[in-house]
């Protein structure tokens, strides 16, 4: 099960968007964003050419946005223009040239610092220039061709508990070589 992640671009094919199942954090400092996506895609062309991605980790709401971002190729449709046709509301990124979907329960604008071919792929990787997070918004996650909303919280080991662990830990260190 995966996040499903937004990813907006602008470049040789125009202000595009399209839906990524390979989309994640991979550094907190500094914040990087990594997206996976297919050499074949206008996304691909657009990100290579401007060095630049928006990047929504959809919300659960916006599962019809995603359908629709991900069912159609930016390389035969204006789909932004589609999908504000529709109702979908965007708007100016603060820091980039793209367009960002409202919603979404965290947003990132990301400036282009590396790709890398892995497998079918081109993993791109995103230095996030600005952030914004809404912890109320439900992540909309996808299986196996289906949408999921995730539950509730699950609980931490309370403080007893992870001294216990800590204390049960200590007994299987390694002991460290002396000289």
């Amino acid at each position: 099960m995966t996040n499903v992640g937004l990813i907006t671009s602008n470049g040789p094919h125009g202000h595009n968007i399209m839906a990524a199942e390979w989309t994640f954090q991979i550094s907190y400092d500094p914040s990087l964003l990594a997206v996976s996506v297919g050499p074949k895609k206008a996304t691909h062309d657009n990100i290579a050419a401007s060095k630049y991605f928006g990047v929504t980790i959809a919300d659960v709401h916006q599962n019809i946005l995603a359908s629709l971002a991900g069912g159609y190729s930016g390389r035969e449709m204006e789909k932004i223009a589609f999908l504000q046709e529709l109702g979908f509301v965007f708007r100016k990124a603060e820091h980039i040239d793209v367009w960002m979907p409202e919603g979404g329960m965290m947003q990132a604008e990301c400036e282009l610092v590396d790709q890398k071919t892995q497998g079918d792929h081109v993993v791109f990787i995103g230095k996030a220039l600005a952030v914004t997070a809404d912890p109320a918004q439900h992540p909309l996650a996808y299986h196996r061709g289906q949408y999921f909303r995730i539950g509730e919280p699950v609980r931490k080991p309370s403080p007893e508990e992870r001294e216990t662990m800590r204390q049960t830990a200590a007994k299987y260190l390694k002991k460290k070589a002396t000289a």
